[in-house]
Protein backbone atom coordinates (compact mmCIF):
# COMPACT_ATOMS: atom_id res chain seq x y z
CA UNK A 1 0.00 0.00 0.00
CA UNK A 2 1.46 3.36 -1.03
CA UNK A 3 0.59 6.50 0.81
CA UNK A 4 0.43 10.04 -0.45
CA UNK A 5 3.64 12.00 -0.09
CA UNK A 6 3.86 13.65 3.30
CA UNK A 7 3.53 17.40 3.23
CA UNK A 8 6.33 19.44 4.78
CA UNK A 9 5.93 20.07 8.50
CA UNK A 10 4.24 23.32 9.41
CA UNK A 11 5.99 25.59 11.92
CA UNK A 12 5.18 24.38 15.42
CA UNK A 13 4.53 20.75 14.44
CA UNK A 14 8.09 19.55 15.02
CA UNK A 15 9.98 21.54 17.67
CA UNK A 16 13.34 20.01 16.68
CA UNK A 17 12.85 21.10 13.06
CA UNK A 18 11.77 24.56 14.20
CA UNK A 19 14.87 24.86 16.37
CA UNK A 20 17.12 23.86 13.47
CA UNK A 21 15.52 26.47 11.23
CA UNK A 22 15.80 29.15 13.92
CA UNK A 23 19.46 28.29 14.49
CA UNK A 24 20.18 28.54 10.76
CA UNK A 25 18.38 31.89 10.54
CA UNK A 26 20.30 33.27 13.53
CA UNK A 27 23.58 32.11 11.99
CA UNK A 28 22.96 34.31 8.95
CA UNK A 29 23.56 37.41 11.10
CA UNK A 30 27.05 36.21 11.99
CA UNK A 31 28.13 35.34 8.44
CA UNK A 32 30.33 37.55 6.29
CA UNK A 33 29.02 38.67 2.91
CA UNK A 34 31.27 36.06 1.24
CA UNK A 35 29.85 33.34 3.50
CA UNK A 36 26.33 34.50 2.66
CA UNK A 37 27.18 34.28 -1.04
CA UNK A 38 28.45 30.72 -0.53
CA UNK A 39 25.22 29.84 1.32
CA UNK A 40 23.25 31.38 -1.55
CA UNK A 41 25.06 29.15 -4.05
CA UNK A 42 24.30 26.06 -1.96
CA UNK A 43 20.60 26.88 -1.58
CA UNK A 44 19.84 28.32 -5.02
CA UNK A 45 22.41 26.46 -7.17
CA UNK A 46 23.42 29.75 -8.76
CA UNK A 47 25.65 32.71 -8.03
CA UNK A 48 24.46 35.42 -5.68
CA UNK A 49 22.98 38.36 -7.62
CA UNK A 50 24.73 41.07 -5.59
CA UNK A 51 26.75 41.91 -2.48
CA UNK A 52 23.91 43.46 -0.46
CA UNK A 53 24.05 41.88 2.97
CA UNK A 54 20.41 42.65 3.81
CA UNK A 55 19.16 41.31 0.46
CA UNK A 56 21.16 38.10 0.81
CA UNK A 57 20.04 37.56 4.42
CA UNK A 58 16.36 38.06 3.64
CA UNK A 59 16.29 35.85 0.54
CA UNK A 60 18.39 33.10 2.16
CA UNK A 61 16.19 33.15 5.26
CA UNK A 62 13.09 32.76 3.11
CA UNK A 63 14.71 29.94 1.13
CA UNK A 64 15.67 28.03 4.29
CA UNK A 65 12.07 28.23 5.51
CA UNK A 66 10.70 27.40 2.07
CA UNK A 67 12.82 24.26 1.78
CA UNK A 68 11.91 23.15 5.30
CA UNK A 69 8.22 24.05 5.48
CA UNK A 70 7.27 24.22 1.81
CA UNK A 71 6.77 27.13 -0.52
CA UNK A 72 3.68 28.88 -1.77
CA UNK A 73 0.86 26.74 -3.12
CA UNK A 74 0.33 26.56 -6.86
CA UNK A 75 -2.87 28.60 -6.45
CA UNK A 76 -1.00 31.33 -4.50
CA UNK A 77 1.78 31.47 -7.12
CA UNK A 78 -0.80 31.83 -9.91
CA UNK A 79 -2.61 34.58 -8.01
CA UNK A 80 0.63 36.50 -7.42
CA UNK A 81 1.60 36.15 -11.07
CA UNK A 82 -1.81 37.51 -12.15
CA UNK A 83 -1.60 40.41 -9.68
CA UNK A 84 1.91 41.23 -10.84
CA UNK A 85 0.81 41.29 -14.47
CA UNK A 86 -2.12 43.52 -13.57
CA UNK A 87 -0.01 45.94 -11.50
CA UNK A 88 2.77 46.07 -14.09
CA UNK A 89 0.42 46.56 -17.01
CA UNK A 90 1.83 46.70 -20.47
CA UNK A 91 1.90 49.68 -22.80
CA UNK A 92 1.25 49.27 -26.51
CA UNK A 93 4.01 47.22 -28.06
CA UNK A 94 4.37 45.09 -24.94
CA UNK A 95 6.85 47.36 -23.18
CA UNK A 96 6.42 47.57 -19.39
CA UNK A 97 5.37 50.93 -17.98
CA UNK A 98 7.94 52.90 -16.05
CA UNK A 99 6.88 52.54 -12.42
CA UNK A 100 7.64 54.96 -9.62
CA UNK A 101 8.23 52.94 -6.45
CA UNK A 102 6.84 55.81 -4.36
CA UNK A 103 3.34 55.19 -5.72
CA UNK A 104 1.24 53.30 -3.17
CA UNK A 105 -0.67 50.21 -4.19
CA UNK A 106 -4.07 50.70 -5.83
CA UNK A 107 -6.84 51.26 -3.32
CA UNK A 108 -4.68 53.32 -0.97
CA UNK A 109 -6.31 56.55 0.19
CA UNK A 110 -4.02 59.57 0.47
CA UNK A 111 -5.29 62.22 2.88
CA UNK A 112 -3.93 65.76 3.04
CA UNK A 113 -5.24 68.80 4.81
CA UNK A 114 -4.70 72.03 2.89
CA UNK A 115 -5.87 75.41 4.17
CA UNK A 116 -8.33 73.83 6.59
CA UNK A 117 -9.87 71.45 4.04
CA UNK A 118 -9.24 67.69 4.07
CA UNK A 119 -8.55 66.27 0.61
CA UNK A 120 -8.79 62.53 -0.13
CA UNK A 121 -7.19 60.90 -3.18
CA UNK A 122 -7.65 57.21 -4.06
CA UNK A 123 -4.77 55.48 -5.83
CA UNK A 124 -5.86 53.54 -8.94
CA UNK A 125 -3.78 51.17 -11.11
CA UNK A 126 -3.69 53.78 -13.88
CA UNK A 127 -3.85 57.06 -11.96
CA UNK A 128 -5.54 58.83 -9.07
CA UNK A 129 -9.18 59.65 -8.26
CA UNK A 130 -9.86 63.00 -6.64
CA UNK A 131 -13.10 64.94 -6.42
CA UNK A 132 -14.88 62.57 -8.80
CA UNK A 133 -12.25 62.97 -11.52
CA UNK A 134 -9.38 60.75 -12.70
CA UNK A 135 -5.87 62.22 -12.85
CA UNK A 136 -2.84 60.60 -14.47
CA UNK A 137 -0.37 62.19 -12.04
CA UNK A 138 -0.33 63.08 -8.38
CA UNK A 139 1.24 66.42 -9.29
CA UNK A 140 -1.91 67.33 -11.27
CA UNK A 141 -3.99 66.55 -8.17
CA UNK A 142 -1.72 68.74 -6.01
CA UNK A 143 -1.97 71.53 -8.58
CA UNK A 144 -5.78 71.27 -8.57
CA UNK A 145 -5.84 71.51 -4.77
CA UNK A 146 -3.32 74.34 -4.36
CA UNK A 147 -3.46 76.21 -7.65
CA UNK A 148 0.35 76.01 -7.71
CA UNK A 149 2.91 73.64 -9.20
CA UNK A 150 3.82 70.98 -6.65
CA UNK A 151 5.60 67.66 -6.82
CA UNK A 152 2.64 65.42 -6.01
CA UNK A 153 4.71 62.90 -4.05
CA UNK A 154 6.15 65.69 -1.90
CA UNK A 155 2.73 67.30 -1.40
CA UNK A 156 1.28 64.03 -0.09
CA UNK A 157 4.41 63.20 1.93
CA UNK A 158 5.42 60.13 -0.06
CA UNK A 159 9.15 60.89 -0.06
CA UNK A 160 11.86 60.46 -2.61
CA UNK A 161 12.27 57.66 -5.11
CA UNK A 162 14.59 54.89 -3.90
CA UNK A 163 17.67 54.16 -5.93
CA UNK A 164 17.78 50.81 -7.69
CA UNK A 165 14.06 50.18 -7.25
CA UNK A 166 14.57 48.37 -3.93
Amino acid sequence: MTSAPASPPKPGEHPATDQTVLSRLAALKTMSVNELKEEWERLFASGAPNNSRSYLEIRIAYRIQELTHGGLSKKSRQMLKALSAEMHGKRLGGQPKMLDDRKPIPGTRLIREWQGVTHVVTVQPDGFDYGGQRYKSLSKVANTITGKHWNGFAFFGLGRARKGGA
